[in-house]
């Protein structure tokens, strides 16, 4: 049982969890403040709740550092967190956890809106935002109470893309492009890994005898390793990056280098755009070559399980949206389906299905 006695001016309460006694001063000078105090407090032991805990005490930037570290302990790719929480922070940076309701999510959403930002790029923000409370409600003690954590609906992705490179557009585009970024963008090609991922390349990930580019743990979207072997137009791009390397007079770890020779890739907006206009392929973005490479995987023959490993997908939901079908592919089927149906034709007629019937014939 717990009790009340008088420290100072105000009522104090003292009552035991699990053997250990706590001690919390009602703020009060009236001993019925703290009667009501010590009441609920019993009730929240009996009810398997830590007693005290003050919630509205937490702010939206201890959560979104929790958020932070978790990923970076799981081997998540900590840049993307920071990239979601940067955008929230402009919304709720000081907010306490308490007063974030769906209507100060349903305005973060309009705001987002209103910047231009893709409903798939606030879907993955308002992801991170969710994970941020279900992690905070799963402390010891809780951060958040899991009986006020808001719904996060989802919007709907309709601004999906479906660009891809035929083979000829994709000779074009890098017969056009500037020659520091030819071999960038075969890599691109032929592996369909991301743009960040190509770009922080480095040696010491590369085994040229061996003929494997590598990438670790926490430097992918979906947290896991990948390792990349090299065809033979991918170990000669490599290897010439690696004779240039060999001769710079500033030697620097990464694979692929701008323009000037002094950094690794990182913009390349202007020459890009260029290049697609000087190709004649239309108003394509980097993201096409990871879709085209995924199709050009399975069209070719090699697993859909392995070429995720490849890739990076961790979804096949994901996966089956870049596997995409082309006006020539259902040409294609179109001219098949006609070749079958005319095949059959010549073997099986209609007077023979009456005289002989369905199951005979196809016998």
């Amino acid at each position: 049982m717990g009790t009340i006695y008088k420290r100072g001016k105000a009522y104090w309460i003292k009552y035991s969890r699990n053997g250990k006694w706590y001690f919390e001063s009602s703020q009060s000078r009236l001993k019925s403040v703290a009667s009501e105090l010590l009441k609920k407090r019993e009730g929240e032991i009996q009810k398997g709740q830590i007693p005290g805990i003050h919630f509205d005490r937490i702010i939206f930037d201890e959560l979104a550092e929790d958020f932070k570290w978790d990923r970076e302990v799981n081997g998540k790719n900590v840049t993307e967190a920071q990239k979601r929480i940067d955008h929230l922070e402009k919304f709720f940076k000081g907010m306490k956890v308490t007063a974030i309701t769906n209507t100060h999510i349903r305005e973060y959403i309009e705001e987002r809106r209103g910047e231009g930002a893709a409903n798939g790029t606030i879907n993955r923000e308002l992801a991170a935002l969710k994970r941020m409370f279900n992690l905070g409600a799963r402390e010891r003690p809780p951060k958040v109470d899991k009986n006020q954590v808001p719904y996060i609906k989802m919007l709907q992705e309709k601004n999906i893309r479906k660009g891809f490179l035929e083979y000829w557009a994709y000779l074009a585009l890098i017969d056009a492009l500037p020659e520091y970024l030819k071999g960038f963008v075969a890599f691109g090609y032929r592996t369909g890994w991301r743009k960040e991922e190509i770009c922080s390349r480095k040696w010491q990930h590369v085994d040229l005898e061996v003929g494997i580019v590598r990438l670790e743990p926490g430097e992918t979207k979906n947290g896991k390793g990948r390792t990349v072997y090299l065809d033979e137009e991918l170990k000669a791009i490599l290897q010439d990056q690696w004779e240039k390397r060999k001769s710079s007079k500033k030697i620097l770890p990464y694979v692929f280098l701008n323009a000037r020779g002094t950094d690794r890739i990182k913009q390349f907006d202007k020459a890009w755009k260029k290049a697609c206009k000087d190709a004649g392929i239309g108003g394509k973005v980097f993201h096409d070559l990871r879709r085209s490479a995924v199709r050009n995987m399975v069209r070719s023959g090699i697993s859909e399980h392995t070429a995720m490993k490849i890739s990076g997908h961790k979804t096949r939901a994901i996966f089956d949206r870049y596997d995409i079908v082309s006006d020539s592919d259902l040409k294609q089927a179109a001219k098949k389906q006609a070749e079958y149906f005319a095949r059959v034709t010549k073997t099986v007629t209609i007077v023979d299905i009456k005289e002989k019937g369905v199951n005979q014939c196809i016998g």
